[in-house]
């Protein structure tokens, strides 16, 4: 037991410490940058990483991923914020939320994820991203006016002094927030370049956030007329225990809307989820593979949590995750000491947080969104054929027009109709001959044929000509639908009537019952 116990100390030493404060350090910018982009008050993002380092990585079966809020929930979170009105209902949501984790866990449906077509998961996360980015946009140039995409960039254009518009528009914007905006994705961007790579010493949203830092003191005390407002600037309180907000349990039963966002949160959540696991497990090299249902359970109570204490609701991060491999983590405990550094770094160092500019969340949070919603990634879509990109592109479309929910249903039932239509073509072949003067027709049919081809399967037949000979071969055959052996039965009657010779191999008929 003792050599045990020495053997975990020195890998956490040695690989889990430094690791876990790598992930802490990569970790900070972005909890509050996604509080910032849900619209929730900005210590709920940190306590949601607390809660992700310190209790799901003990409860969770992966060894390297680290859980915290995602970028993926901030357009459901903020949406759903607003549509029940207050931060204390919303936290219902994801105490329910919760609870549909842990019972998809606990009913083994960890598989959810491989039954949602990969073009329509490509296509929520590009939408996604896109909103992301179209939420910083008016952080990042300091807009001081509600809704810019109104009453600032629309307005630009809705009369003929578009050059007064302008001038009008540069009197609401903070040119210091810009310069620390763009300098921060300059970067950003830079650290994505194979070169930087030897001279990265600290990663790239700590960095960001460091010299949002300095530009700040730097307008403040040589161009004051600049400098940014308090309201640019985070505002996380001294004593965070004491300001938690605490869901209004009052509310749980009153409001259907709490139940409809908490599963969609649930559901979300729990792709998000499953689909980092996957990668994050690929890039383990001890090959470790994490029990799916499990972190289910994890990601629930986790969840649940969340929703008792304050917080927004979190997923398995990739980028965090890919970060503590990286950084050479070997086990859960670099995601419990990441938590552990937000904990303490929230206790002690709340006034150097309350200096970070919201400008420099923002840039990380336009990067996120970017990385989402690549132009590579709609090309290759393109590339891959219609069947994938029509899918993939009216998700986005209707995720933007409409809501999330909506979108995904959408492009869920537009990739239902490609696979129904291939099914159509895939599960039978028709080939047509003549013997003297005789019309011959051979249908083979292939491994599985369903109902999904009951309608275009009668269509072949009905077209079959008169005085003809027609074989349908099932001996190769595994399985045919009830609904399949039905048409071929009732044909047999058309077939005698049409003076059609009906030859079958390998099937047997069934009885139908005519309907009058």
């Amino acid at each position: 037991m003792n050599r045990k116990l020495k053997y975990y100390e020195l890998v956490w030493i040695k690989h889990d410490l430094p690791a876990g404060l790598t992930v802490f350090l990569v970790a900070l910018p972005l909890c509050l940058g996604i509080s910032l982009a849900s619209g929730a008050p900005l210590y709920s993002g940190l306590m949601s990483g607390i809660i992700g380092g310190l209790f799901v990585s003990v409860l969770s079966g992966s060894q390297l991923g680290v859980s915290g809020p995602a970028a993926g929930l901030t357009t459901l979170v903020s949406a759903s914020i607003l549509s029940l009105g207050n931060f204390q209902t919303f936290l219902l949501a994801v105490i329910i939320a919760g609870l549909f984790q842990l019972l998809l866990g606990i009913l083994k449906m960890g598989l959810i994820a491989n039954y949602f077509p990969s073009a329509v998961i490509k296509g929520m996360l590009a939408s996604i991203g896109i909103i992301l980015i179209s939420k910083q946009i008016p952080i990042a140039i300091g807009y001081d006016k509600p809704d810019f995409w109104t009453n600032g960039f629309l307005n630009l254009f809705s009369n003929n002094d578009v050059f007064g518009n302008f001038i009008s528009l540069n009197k609401h914007i903070s040119r210091a927030t810009i310069i620390i905006s763009l300098l921060s994705i300059a970067i950003l961007i830079s650290y994505s370049q194979s070169w930087t790579k030897k001279i990265r010493l600290i990663p790239a949203p700590l960095l960001v956030v460091i010299l949002g830092i300095i530009a700040t003191y730097i307008f403040q005390y040589y161009d004051a007329l600049n400098s940014l407002k308090s309201t640019q600037l985070v505002k996380i309180p001294e004593n965070i225990f004491g300001n938690i907000v605490f869901p209004n349990f009052s509310l749980f039963l009153s409001n259907s809307q709490i139940w409809k966002d908490g599963i969609l949160i649930g559901l979300l959540a729990s792709l998000e989820t499953l689909l980092c696991v996957e990668a994050v497990d690929k890039l383990d090299k001890r090959n470790r593979i994490t029990p799916v249902n499990r972190e289910l359970i994890a990601q629930g109570i986790g969840n649940m949590l969340c929703g008792f204490l304050g917080a927004i609701p979190m997923t398995a991060v990739v980028v965090r995750g890919a970060a503590n491999v990286e950084a050479g983590a070997r086990t859960k405990l670099a995601s419990f000491t990441h938590g552990l550094f937000l904990l303490l770094a929230v206790l002690f160092i709340p006034i150097l947080l309350n200096k970070i500019p919201y400008a420099s969340l923002s840039a990380i949070l336009i990067i996120t969104g970017f990385n989402l919603a690549k132009p590579r990634l709609f090309r290759s879509m393109w590339l891959l054929g219609w069947k994938q990109f029509f899918p993939f592109i009216i998700t986005i479309i209707f995720i933007l027009a409409t809501d999330l929910l909506i979108g995904v249903l959408i492009g869920l039932l537009i990739a239902l109709y490609f696979i129904i239509q291939n099914n159509f073509q895939a599960d039978y072949k028709v080939i047509q001959s003549k013997q003297h003067e005789t019309e011959v027709y051979y249908i083979k049919l292939h491994d599985n044929v369903t109902f999904l081809n009951k309608v275009k399967f009668r269509t072949v037949l009905d077209k079959i000509p008169e005085y003809s000979i027609l074989t349908i071969d099932g001996n190769h055959c595994k399985f045919i639908d009830h609904d399949i052996l039905e048409v071929i039965s009732e044909y047999g009657v058309k077939a005698h009537y049409k003076h059609i010779e009906l030859r079958l191999l390998g099937i047997n008929l069934v009885p139908h019952a005519t309907l009058h």
